[in-house]
C-alpha cells in the first residue's frame, strides 16, 4: 500500500501529525466525559498543545472537533473494516466463501472495537445527539448510508454470482448490520450496568462472536432433519 503522506512536504506531514494527535486526545476526552462534559482545555492538555493551536486546526471549536472525530475515527474506520473484508471477488464466488467472508468481517469488526474501545464508547454514548442536532443528523445519515452500501455491494455481487439467494441487497445489509450492532450493544450494556443484572453474551472473543452470529444468520436456529 502506498503511503499517502509520502508526497507531502515536511511541513504538511508535521501538520497532519499534529492534527492526528489532537483527534487522538479528543477521542479520549469525548469518550470519557461525553460531548457536554468535554472541554477544549482538557483536549489541549492531553494533546500537549495550546488551546489556541486547537482553534487553528478546528476553527469551529468543540463542535467541529466532534464532527471530525465521527467522520474520520468512527465512520472512516468502520468503512475500512468493511472494505477490507470483501476486497477480493473470489471471496464471493461460492456460498461457502461468502459465509467465511462474512464471518471474517464480523470478527474483524468485533476485534476493531475491542482494540479501540474509545471509538465504541463514543459512538454509543453520543449517537443520540443525531436526533437533536441537524448537522450531526445529516452527518450520521450520510455515513450510515455509505456503510450500508459498502455491505450491500458485495452482497449484490454474491447474488449475481449465484452464491446468495436473490434478495434486496440493501435490506439484507441493514438486517446483517442490525444484528451485529445489537450484539455489540449487549456487550456494552452489560459492561456499563452497575447493578450486574445484565449478563453479557457468552461469546467472549471476536472469533467466537463472529462464528455465533454467522451460524444464526446463515444457517438459522431451526434444527435440521
Amino acid at each position: 500500500m502506498v503511503d499517502a503522506t509520502a508526497t507531502l512536504s515536511r511541513r504538511d506531514r508535521e501538520r497532519l501529525e499534529r492534527r492526528r494527535a489532537m483527534l487522538d486526545a479528543a477521542l479520549g476526552v469525548f469518550a470519557d466525559h461525553g460531548y457536554d462534559g468535554a472541554t477544549l482545555d482538557e483536549v489541549a492538555e492531553r494533546a500537549e498543545f495550546g488551546k489556541g493551536t486547537l482553534y487553528n486546526y478546528f476553527p469551529g471549536g468543540k463542535a467541529e472537533l466532534f464532527l471530525a472525530l465521527f467522520e474520520e475515527r468512527v465512520f472512516g474506520s468502520l468503512l475500512a473494516v468493511i472494505e477490507g473484508a470483501f476486497d477480493e471477488s473470489e471471496r464471493l464466488a461460492t456460498p461457502e466463501a461468502v459465509r467465511e467472508a462474512f464471518r471474517g468481517f464480523v470478527g474483524a469488526l468485533f476485534a476493531h472495537f475491542a482494540d479501540h474501545r474509545h471509538v465504541l464508547n463514543l459512538f454509543m454514548r453520543e449517537a443520540h445527539r443525531a436526533a437533536f442536532d441537524a448537522e450531526t443528523n445529516a452527518l450520521f445519515a450520510r455515513h450510515q448510508a455509505a456503510l450500508i452500501q459498502a455491505v450491500a455491494r458485495p452482497l449484490q455481487q454474491a447474488m449475481d454470482l449465484g452464491s446468495l439467494v436473490p434478495l434486496p441487497a440493501t435490506a439484507v445489509a441493514h438486517l446483517l448490520m442490525g444484528n451485529v450492532k445489537g450484539y455489540l450493544l449487549a456487550y456494552l450494556g452489560a459492561e456499563c450496568d452497575p447493578t450486574g443484572a445484565l449478563q453479557p453474551p457468552p461469546h467472549a472473543t471476536p472469533d467466537a462472536a463472529a462464528a455465533f452470529i454467522t451460524t444464526v444468520l446463515f444457517d438459522g436456529p431451526l434444527a435440521r432433519a
